[in-house]
């Protein structure tokens, strides 16, 4: 039992399968199936089935397997700005720059202003509130916070980022004295982005965008493309870019991203005095994020709601409570059926990946998990010794769902093992 679970790196919300794999000798000459290699039965396993890692990203949910996808995404976006694992190292010396794009306003909230020396100012409802005051984002007049707009404008993000990257590259072009659809032989566009749940509940992004040459990273970008040029066009980009949203009781919604437009150049250097931006704590910033959901920020739900009913039963916040009331009400609409507004209720209807990269970026979250495994077999044939193995295999495996989480005895294994060697991401460094 204890070597059955050391190998999931204290992942607690496992996923448990019945089932068999049977693994054969094949012949290459006559392609005949030969000996059985190796065999295994779930009901022969000290826990009874088969135990999967979750790889659940949410905190809330598994702390092991988050903390794997937090370091996963710190190491793509380190890839993307100084190269490594597949990255050419001359994109630290392209144009990049780290953008935060907020939401529209839809309605006062408690906040927590500060002067110019950083102090504490007080908020609209004259309190000044602790960093951790429970009242922070919430509507300071709930009956007229413009709870459906918020609701549909976090159901439309994801399409504002992608008519916004649309934009981008458009400015980008007008800049250099292209034709859009010359561009590409000129310079690519890349990023990398991350959304983040503000205290009032909207999303709001986080990206890394750089200018590369006209093969991505590889290639070096043209004398025109400049960090001065990347940022004036993601200030044009930003504050052109509209969605149509659906038209509800007569009222028609569109979307576009709030005034708070934050552009900043990335520097190679360390920090000088807190005045320049590293790399290293860039991706840290994303990496951070990556792994947090509405229920982090709001204080909502980090699993999707059955009933309505549900909702009295919840210790959440009055404000959460009413974003996701409104969210439930308006997916009963036939005509925004295509949102699923229900099926996301507890997102805050925030449908999108929570990390997303260009092509052409850096490396991919497959390819670190398929190198952390590579990793890990070879630190098990280390250990066991050489062994020899057939050039081709053949492979019989039936598996079925047969439930989530850990028994009372084996979490309380679970709890006295270390994460085994490589669950937790060494080998995703270098």
């Amino acid at each position: 039992m204890l070597r059955q679970l050391s190998g999931h790196g204290g992942c607690t919300q496992p996923i448990r399968l019945d089932g068999h794999r049977t693994e054969y000798d094949v012949d290459t000459a006559t392609g005949e199936i030969g000996r059985i290699l190796r065999h295994l039965d779930s009901t022969e396993l000290p826990a009874g089935q088969l135990l999967v890692r979750c790889n659940n990203r949410r905190t809330t949910r598994c702390p092991a397997c988050a903390e794997v996808y937090r370091r996963d995404t710190f190491h793509l976006i380190t890839a993307g700005l100084r190269g490594g694992k597949g990255t050419s190292e001359h994109v630290a010396t392209h144009p990049r720059v780290f953008a935060t794009f907020t939401a529209p306003s839809f309605g006062p909230v408690h906040n927590r202003p500060t002067g110019p020396a950083g102090a504490a100012r007080p908020c609209r409802c004259r309190t000044i509130h602790d960093q951790d005051d429970d009242t922070l984002g919430t509507a300071l007049d709930p009956d007229t916070y413009d709870y459906e707009a918020a609701v549909l404008w976090n159901a439309h993000a994801g399409s504002l980022w992608r008519r916004f990257s649309i934009y981008l590259r458009r400015e980008v072009a007008k800049r250099a004295g292209l034709p859009q659809r010359r561009l590409h032989e000129h310079a690519r566009v890349s990023f990398a982005k991350v959304a983040e749940y503000q205290k009032r509940g909207a999303v709001h992004f986080h990206a890394v965008i750089r200018l590369d040459g006209p093969q991505g990273g590889d290639t070096t970008p043209p004398a025109w493309a400049t960090p001065e040029l990347l940022t004036d066009a993601i200030s044009t980009a930003a504050a052109k870019v509209r969605v149509d949203g659906p038209s509800v009781d007569g009222r028609a919604h569109t979307f576009a991203f709030g005034r708070q437009l934050d552009v900043r150049m990335i520097r190679s250097a360390d920090f000088d005095d807190g005045r320049e931006l590293t790399e290293r704590a860039v991706a840290a910033y994303i990496a951070k994020y990556a792994t947090k959901g509405a229920e982090t920020a709001t204080g909502a739900l980090d699993r999707p709601l059955k009933f309505a009913a549900e909702l009295a039963q919840l210790d959440i916040s009055d404000h959460a409570r009413r974003l996701i009331r409104t969210a439930w009400t308006l997916g009963a609409r036939k005509d925004l059926a295509h949102l699923r507004l229900r099926a996301w209720s507890h997102m805050l209807c925030f449908r999108g990946h929570f990390s997303t990269k260009s092509r052409r970026y850096s490396t991919t979250l497959g390819a670190l998990r398929d190198a952390r495994a590579a990793w890990r077999r070879a630190q098990a044939a280390a250990a066991n010794g050489p062994a020899q193995e057939p050039e081709t295999t053949y492979v019989l495996a039936h598996w079925v769902f047969a439930g989530t989480g850990l028994s009372d005895v084996e979490a309380w294994l679970a709890a006295s093992l270390e994460p085994a060697p490589g669950t937790e991401g060494e080998p995703t460094r270098g």
